[in-house]
């Protein structure tokens, strides 16, 4: 058996504040405490700790999204802090080797990214997935990694959606079509 992985997906400011831009709200807030100690958990262990993070260029005609969202995660705004004590659980963290923030443009965290090769020279074959929102960023992540060869995690009470429907399909398809282990 290889190592595991924590990623961190979009757990934000933008996706989950009362007032955030694009907020799956109370179901997104609910998930922080869960997050927060997986989180440290994962980093104290000597595991490898993920931050993915949407990141959108303000008034991006041509990004896709900008059809079909409000504008979110703009970079250089505070939309795109991670949530509550999350942020400041990086900031005290981000330092160490074994945690890696960054900017992603697409749903699955793998789109155009370097994070494949950053889990691959670590051996890293099992990961663990938390954030938001699980039928979107989480599932577009989870199909890219299970079509990589990954063993899949989905931590339930680390993940939420503003579409409660979409959430609650989400989870079957990790367990049912994708092999995912759901905890």
């Amino acid at each position: 058996m290889g190592k595991r992985a924590l990623l961190n997906i979009d757990y934000t400011y933008d996706f989950v504040a009362p007032d955030g831009n694009l907020t799956c709200g109370e179901p997104g807030q609910a998930l922080e405490s869960y997050i927060v100690g997986i989180t440290k958990n994962f980093i104290e262990s000597g595991d490898f700790v993920v931050f993915a993070i949407d990141a959108h260029q303000e008034g991006d005609a041509l990004h896709p999204e900008t059809k079909l969202f409000p504008p979110h995660n703009i970079i250089g705004t505070s939309g795109r802090d991670l949530y509550g004590e999350l942020e400041r659980v990086y900031q005290a963290n981000k330092e160490k080797t074994n945690v890696y923030y960054f900017d992603k443009t697409r749903y699955s965290a793998f789109a155009g990214t370097d994070l494949e090769l950053r889990l691959r020279e670590r051996d890293i074959d099992e990961l663990h997935l938390v954030g938001v929102c699980t039928d979107i960023c989480i599932l577009h992540t989870a199909v890219d990694a299970y079509n990589k060869g990954f063993q899949i995690v989905v931590h339930k009470d680390g993940v939420a959606s503003f579409n409660q429907a979409g959430h609650e399909w989400a989870l079957g398809h990790f367990e049912n079509t994708l092999g995912a282990q759901i905890v």
